[in-house]
C-alpha cells in the first residue's frame, strides 16, 4: 500500500524558508517521477514541481522557479521540497504524490504570514 508522510510546514514569515519532507513507503520509490503540489485555500490543485526517479531532470511551476528546489533521497526513501523567498499567496496544504496518481499524503500546512 502506498504511504505518504509530509512534513516540516509551518508558519514563517514573507521571504523566509521551509524545507518539506515526505517519507515514503508501500512501493519502489526509485522507480518513480515523483511530485510536489499544493491546495491553497478554497482553491484546486497546483502543480509545483516533479523530480525524476534518478533525481537528474527536475521541473517547476513558473511561479515558483529559481526559488523552490525539489530533491530526492532514494536511499532514504524520501522527497524534498527547499522553499526559499516564500510569498503569502503561496500558503496552502503541500502534498506529495506519485506523478499520474492521484493518492498523496495528508500534506503539510505552510503558512506565509507576518
Amino acid at each position: 500500500e502506498v504511504h505518504l508522510v509530509e512534513s516540516g510546514g509551518g508558519l514563517v514569515q514573507p521571504g523566509g524558508s521551509l524545507r518539506l519532507s515526505c517519507a515514503a513507503s508501500g512501493f519502489t520509490f526509485s522507480s518513480y517521477v515523483m511530485r510536489w503540489v499544493r491546495q491553497a485555500p478554497g482553491k484546486g490543485l497546483e502543480w509545483v514541481s516533479d523530480i525524476s526517479s534518478s533525481g537528474a531532470s527536475t521541473h517547476y511551476a513558473d511561479s515558483v522557479k529559481g526559488r523552490f528546489t525539489i530533491s530526492r533521497d532514494n536511499v532514504k526513501n524520501t522527497l524534498y521540497l527547499q522553499m526559499n523567498r516564500l510569498k503569502p499567496e503561496e500558503t496552502a496544504v503541500y502534498y506529495c504524490a506519485i506523478s499520474g496518481d492521484p493518492r498523496k499524503g495528508q500534506g503539510t500546512q505552510v503558512t506565509v504570514s507576518s
